[in-house]
């Protein structure tokens, strides 16, 4: 996760969260997404950064609605619910598919928004519990973008498979509520939704903004790096919050397709900078499913990145 420097702040309470006024600067909160979400503005008017807290927010809340896998009645369970019948999609919905078919071109499978069924047995919470093999081989049998049929905008969905937009609903919401508040202010801001953000730019004074990179065995309490943004997206893959223990070794949430089983040598973190944060995002994730060879990769990729 990465998280904005913490500094002292006074609180305005205000629905669904709080607008903090830190230094020279506005800071709101609210909780979306099962995560924390904060926008900072490079204002001294209040009235504007409220307004703009409450696009971020609105912006954050029908992305979930309409693409989280744990709500009844949207577009993702409706494509769950097929039971493989076609389902014709609308645009946006269209245009997040055709990303993820791009992304699993890219990583040669290993970006899938079909591995989401794995959670069926698969629970990262700490703890020391791992599936069976059976149960995982089984899972498998239900995992596969060549299973699927995509016709732009139609898609076949064969029972019992389900797709996923947990790799990249976040940094998808992340910069459309970016794009929104930057049709609203010419002043400097950040959105960031449970530590993947984007900054639009230079503050007031000719200043970035600091944005630490969080230590992955003290998440959200200890930053090892601090960075200075001005503009771009940043995002992080990593085991950080959700992990299993198994044989002394610590295995990460994200998952390889084609075994069932937590990404073989990967890194604890990886952390990219990309123009977009979907673009950090996609290419953090991308790493991370190289294994031992996420640095490798992202060097190759020219971008900058920090691997823990």
């Amino acid at each position: 996760m990465i998280s904005p420097i913490r500094l002292a702040a006074l609180t305005v309470e205000r629905p669904g969260g709080a607008l903090h006024r830190v230094e020279d600067y506005f800071s709101g909160s609210f909780q979306a997404m099962a995560n924390p979400c904060t926008v900072l503005v490079d204002t001294d008017d209040e009235a504007e950064a409220e307004e703009l807290l409450g696009i971020a927010e609105a912006e954050a809340r029908r992305v979930e609605q309409k693409f989280s896998r744990y709500l009844r009645g949207n577009v993702v369970d409706r494509i769950n619910q097929s039971d493989g019948s076609p389902i014709d999609l609308d645009e946006e919905t269209a245009q997040l598919i055709n990303y993820a078919v791009t992304c699993h071109a890219m990583s040669d499978g290993m970006f899938d928004i079909t591995s989401g069924v794995l959670r069926r047995v698969w629970t990262f919470d700490g703890g020391k519990r791992v599936p069976a093999r059976d149960a995982i081989r089984k899972c498998l049998q239900h995992v596969g973008w060549h299973r699927v049929r995509w016709e732009s905008p139609t898609l076949t969905l064969p029972r019992g498979m389900e797709i996923d937009f947990g790799g990249i609903g976040k940094e998808y919401a992340v910069d459309r509520a970016a794009a929104l508040i930057g049709i609203r202010t010419r002043n400097s801001y950040v959105v960031n939704f449970g530590g993947d953000l984007f900054t639009s730019g230079i503050r007031r004074g000719d200043r970035t903004w600091g944005i630490g990179i969080d230590d992955p065995d003290r998440a959200g309490a200890a930053a090892l790096y601090r960075l200075d943004v001005s503009r771009g997206g940043i995002a992080t893959s990593g085991d950080a919050r959700r992990f299993v223990r198994w044989r002394g070794k610590r295995l990460g949430h994200i998952l390889n397709p084609k075994t069932g089983w937590p990404v073989d040598g990967a890194p604890r973190s990886v952390t990219v900078f990309g123009r977009s944060c979907m673009e950090a995002g996609t290419l953090s994730t991308l790493a991370y499913l190289q294994g031992a060879g996420a640095r490798a990769y992202l060097d190759e990729q020219g971008v900058q990145f920090w691997i823990v």
